[in-house]
């Protein structure tokens, strides 16, 4: 498959910050007629999860990872108008992410796919305060709310934000998801803080769910 050859000329480029060549490699694959899906989900998605994987190993510097997550950024919202919406859910979803550049990235990407999957989503990214969230979601009433993290900083702003949902009882009535790697790193971890559901669009996951 074209797409796997050019993961690895894909990332150098990133890294490097080489705007010219990466947006060369996304036009020769939409030549070769690849669709917006498949060039989110199997260049810019492993990508991103290869450079955020390096960067916390300390295999990867700060330049090289803000030239990346900067670029696909960048690139991942010129392909959103590429891709095919399907028939629409019903359904709302209001999503939020972690501070760090990747897990928003990360789950701008998811966001996007579960918009053209149908969903109707209002994504906030990361850095809200939860009470905004939760003011968000009594105005909002969203039938799902993702919380999308990678790092384990994310973590207990995460704990805090469910509790404070079940503590005035919109979970009986919205479904609470959970995404990211750091929630799928420990086994146990989803389960601990609260009753949610585990979405397994994950750092070590593909994103391929949110056709589902």
């Amino acid at each position: 498959m074209r797409r796997d050859v050019l993961l690895e000329p894909f990332f150098t480029a990133s890294i490097s910050g080489d705007r010219t060549e990466a947006r060369r490699i996304v036009n020769e694959l939409l030549d070769s007629n690849s669709s917006g899906e498949q060039i989110l989900t199997d260049l810019f998605w492993p990508t991103v999860q290869h450079v955020e994987k390096l960067y916390r190993a300390d295999q990867l510097s700060q330049l090289a990872h803000n030239y990346a997550t900067r670029l696909i950024r960048s690139l991942a919202e010129q392909m959103q108008l590429r891709l095919e919406q399907k028939d629409r859910k019903g359904k709302r979803v209001l999503m939020a992410s972690g501070d760090q550049q990747a897990e928003e990235l990360s789950a701008l990407i998811s966001a996007d796919l579960l918009e053209a999957a149908g969903y109707e989503v209002y994504f906030c990214g990361g850095g809200i305060a939860n009470d905004e969230l939760i003011a968000q979601v009594g105005s909002l009433r969203p039938d799902i709310v993702v919380v999308f993290g990678a790092v384990p900083q994310t973590v207990p702003q995460t704990r805090v934000l469910i509790d404070r949902l079940h503590d005035i009882g919109i979970c009986p009535q919205i479904q609470i998801v959970v995404g990211g790697g750091v929630f799928n790193r420990a086994d146990e971890l989803a389960e601990e803080i609260g009753d949610v559901a585990t979405w397994f669009a994950a750092t070590e996951h593909h994103p391929r769910c949110c056709r589902d």
